[in-house]
């Protein structure tokens, strides 16, 4: 199928993201400022081997996520992602409940990012207005993102790439500190494992801290929805899934050793972030003196990769939704350039509302509506993992191969299944921490609202597999191809 075929099957979105600008965004989806500040909670909570083991099983129900979502994205590579999968193969209210909570999650995440580049800014300009920074940071991802898909795929790209330099440079310096070669005194080694340290709060502290493990790895899901404006989605798509998870893993459980080697677990905390605590100790002269300033620059990267995915995906699932109805149809609509510019403004718009909110009303609106999204990440994995079960379902119940698929997940349904089991562990965990409770207490009742208000209104039902019409799917398979 040629490109102009599949801008049409797409709803005229432009394939314009290469291979490299997909690997970056599903890094950088998944690096944030969970790793570079929430990482030191995660320790001090449980241990550093409770968190070593947090972070593994986590990454263990995300490689089956990934690869739940990597099979259906490279049959029906299109921009609402799990969204249109949901409507597709379980119900469309789940759906619409899915698609409106992901957005709103990414819509406010615009908001709380501008808000954290604003105070990141201070350090270097502390009497400039914060607005100033808001303002000129939106104008910038704005014009990058309304330009073309390009202009997200290539600031992604540098975003993600400053991100990762930093970790590798990290990893590097504490393995080094770990044996000896730096930082001016004996080798750290594996002194903080010892003596009962590993897991000093007990099992029950893994599941309590396996909430930020997995929030920490919540935007790698944005793969799916690049794939709608992928170049080649049967070839990128795989490759980012099988050769990114690994490095993102290999990231994060490095990352976490070497923090749980050279800080204790009694004084690991979030309000400094480990990574400049290790640069301040690794007694390199001048570069320990700037470590401060060098993280700076790392977390501002990161809230703004964070903004920038916010307005990428937040826009594409708005479109997404307007295409098949759930939105009003305004939003469905694209630009000259192929880009869904009223879903793109609206997003932003809607931002920066939220912004405004947090200013008149940030004890009651805001903190409400933050913590009512803060459950759309699960929610969209569980989403993911419900739909792919369906999906194989139907795949066989036509008829089709399962040699055909371009990109097969392994151990299915042994996959989904432990991906939704984990989903609930991590719920769980969430109850019994004040903050994350939060998010259960207003998100629960959002994601009801939602589901039963257009279940209710439309009447909707479990989708009968027999019935969903193939032809409206852009699916890439090698015997069967929508016309």
């Amino acid at each position: 199928m040629n490109n102009e075929k599949n801008e049409v099957l797409q709803g005229e979105l432009k394939r314009s993201l290469k291979a490299r600008h997909i690997q970056m965004i599903a890094i950088g989806g998944a690096i944030g400022t969970g790793l570079f500040l929430a990482s030191g909670y995660t320790i001090h909570t449980a241990g550093p081997g409770g968190a070593l083991l947090a972070y593994g099983i986590m990454g263990v129900m995300v490689y089956f996520l990934m690869t739940s979502l990597g099979e259906m994205a490279t049959f029906m590579p299109v921009s609402g992602s799990f969204q249109t999968y949901c409507n597709k193969f379980v119900d469309p209210a789940l759906g619409f409940a899915v698609g409106w909570l992901y957005w709103l999650n990414w819509a406010l995440t615009l908001s709380v990012e501008l808000v954290a580049a604003e105070i990141i800014m201070r350090f270097w300009f502390p009497d400039v207005p914060g607005w100033i920074w808001v303002i000129a940071f939106t104008a910038i991802l704005y014009l990058l993102n309304a330009i073309s898909v390009k202009g997200y795929g290539e600031t992604e790209f540098w975003f993600a790439g400053i991100k990762v330099v930093a970790i590798i440079l990290f990893i590097i310096l504490g393995v080094l500190m770990i044996l000896g070669f730096l930082g001016g005194h004996e080798a750290y080694g594996v002194a903080n494992f010892m003596n009962g340290n590993a897991f000093p709060n007990g099992a029950w502290a893994v599941v309590m801290v396996m909430f930020s493990a997995a929030f920490s790895f919540a935007g790698t899901e944005t793969v799916g929805m690049a794939a709608g404006e992928s170049e080649n989605p049967e070839k990128n798509i795989p490759k980012a899934i099988n050769t990114v998870f690994w490095r993102i893993l290999i990231f994060y459980l490095g990352a976490i050793f070497v923090i749980g080697c050279i800080i204790p677990w009694q004084t690991a905390s979030i309000d400094v972030s480990p990574f400049t605590v290790v640069f301040q100790n690794s007694g390199i002269p001048g570069f320990s003196t700037f470590a401060a300033t060098i993280m700076n620059i790392v977390v501002l990267t990161s809230v703004l990769s964070a903004a920038n995915s916010g307005l990428y995906v937040g826009s594409r699932m708005l479109w997404a939704m307007a295409r098949e109805g759930e939105a009003p149809p305004i939003l469905g609509t694209v630009s000259k350039n192929k880009v869904p510019f009223a879903a793109l403004t609206f997003t932003i718009a809607f931002g920066l509302l939220a912004l405004t909110t947090s200013v008149w009303a940030e004890s009651t609106v805001y903190v409400a509506l933050v913590s009512a999204v803060g459950v759309s990440t699960l929610v969209g994995w569980l989403g993911i993992s419900i739909s792919h079960i369906r999906f194989r379902k139907w795949y066989l119940l036509k008829g089709l191969r399962l040699n055909d698929l371009k990109y097969k997940a392994l151990l299915f349904p042994v996959g989904p299944v432990i991906s939704i089991v984990l989903c609930a562990v991590v719920l769980v965990g969430q109850a019994f921490d004040k903050v994350a409770a939060l998010s259960l207490v207003y998100g629960v009742p959002l994601f009801l609202i939602l589901f039963f208000y257009y279940k209710l209104k439309h009447k909707t039902r479990l989708v009968n597999l027999e019935e969903v019409d193939v032809e409206n799917l852009r699916f890439r398979s090698g015997e069967l191809e929508s016309s």
